[in-house]
């Protein structure tokens, strides 16, 4: 063969080869591929009866994005996966949605213990998690966008309006893993600052309703409020229990930094009206925004549904990553990341916005009172976003690090107190 049929004997091979491959390559590398979503939060366990409405609003936000055609002509496709309140299950599952769904975000948790053990995934793959919950700050991670709020938008402002309205006297109680040990720890050092005075500390196993231990000792300790970090379904058997002790609302109320208008539907109304909830957001907010958010979500899932902080949270966390591929182009880890720096959403509560410096956001805070309608009444509002401060000044990073890995440590290397077989209630 003379060299010139030997080039057009191996162009041929080549244009073979490649017209047998392009089929292959276009079903991997089409433009109009779905872009996959990842939601990871608890359909079942202790954890379900906050986290279910959170994929609800997800879910909305995502209809709401493909109505108006998808991104970047895309359709959006999410993967649900059941943490089942299950700390290790949330960091096998985020490993799932990461490597075999192929989501490009991962949007979910709830407790600081499901977060804690789904950061090193996504440290180790150099993905993205969007924390729509509010938490004990105390972290900052290049692979979280945490929509939540900051201590300083939550539990310091709320110590600041009970001490000012309620009374001096504290009586700290919650769940017993890393969120309330760290959001308890925050209060003392501000009880301190402002003269309070904490009269006693109490935990809860995780899903227990063993709580006569600790309404015992608030009983016993008479306190001006009880600051309550207790999730989940805990808190049906915990304030049943306050007020079967005769601990009554009008004189020595709750101040809730867990309690939401969903929570509310499972709990007994007269065992909650009186008590308060201090949050970023609430369904009362008259603001029309959030007047189409509800009425959205009624009409979605049924007039009896009620919206929260976490809902408005996990809805307005799916747009704003929706902002971010929108706006680079591009709808790949790095790109989305780097893009939600700094974006801003007009939200129910009001237009939030991501800190760069911090990756937290700026949200602002109410307290309310509840209501026999199982609604809230708010009585306070700080009217304007409030930058997030992850770090509590009132000791210096390093303190707060090590106050963190005791914890850790103290309970074998987990982010909550083992539960004995006896414990769980």
């Amino acid at each position: 063969m003379t060299r010139l049929g030997r080039n057009w004997a191996i162009a041929a091979i080549v244009v073979l080869a490649v017209g047998l491959a392009w089929p292959f390559t276009v079903r991997v590398t089409r433009a109009d591929s779905p872009i996959r979503l990842g939601l990871l939060q608890s359909r079942t366990g202790a954890m379900m009866i906050s986290e279910k409405s959170m994929i609800d609003a997800e879910m909305m936000a995502v209809e709401e994005i493909n109505a108006r055609g998808g991104l970047l002509g895309r359709k959006v496709e999410v993967a649900i996966a059941d943490g089942r309140s299950d700390w290790p299950t949330y960091a096998k599952e985020a490993e799932r949605l990461i490597r075999d769904e192929k989501v490009v975000t991962l949007i979910g948790c709830w407790t600081s213990a499901s977060r804690k053990n789904v950061l090193p995934v996504v440290e180790k793959y150099n993905h993205l998690l969007i924390y729509p919950m509010a938490y004990e700050g105390l972290e900052q991670s290049p692979n979280i966008i945490y929509t939540g709020a900051a201590p300083n938008q939550q539990i310091i402002p709320a110590v600041k309006w009970s001490i000012d309205n309620l009374g001096r006297k504290f009586f700290l109680v919650g769940s017993d893993y890393v969120w309330p040990h760290s959001v308890n720890a925050i209060v003392s050092d501000q009880l301190k600052a402002l003269g309070g005075e904490k009269v006693g500390e109490e935990y809860i196993f995780f899903g227990s309703s063993d709580v006569a231990a600790a309404v015992e000792a608030i009983r016993k300790a008479k306190p001006d409020v009880i600051f309550s970090e207790v999730v989940g379904a805990s808190n049906i058997a915990f304030y049943r229990a306050l007020r079967q002790a005769g601990i009554q609302a009008g004189k020595t109320p709750v101040v809730s930094v867990s309690i939401g208008e969903d929570e509310l539907r499972a709990l007994q109304t007269e065992d909650m009206v009186g008590h308060y909830s201090a949050w970023n957001y609430f369904q009362s907010l008259n603001r029309q925004e959030n007047l189409d958010f509800v009425r959205n979500f009624k009409k979605r899932y049924g007039a009896d549904r009620v919206t929260s902080d976490v809902i408005e949270a996990a809805y307005f966390s799916v747009h704003l990553w929706a902002q971010a591929i929108g706006e680079s182009g591009r709808a790949d880890v790095a790109s989305i990341r780097k893009e939600l720096l700094g974006q801003s959403f007009n939200a129910p509560e009001g237009v939030i916005s991501i800190d760069p410096a911090t990756q937290h956001t700026w949200r602002s805070f109410s307290i309310a009172k509840i209501l026999p309608n199982r609604q809230f009444d708010l009585v306070w509002t700080s009217r304007k976003p409030i930058r997030p401060i992850p770090y509590p000044l009132s000791r210096p990073k390093a303190e707060w690090d090590r106050f963190l890995l005791d914890l850790y440590h103290g309970w074998g290397n987990a982010w909550a107190n083992p539960v004995p077989a006896r414990g769980r209630g």
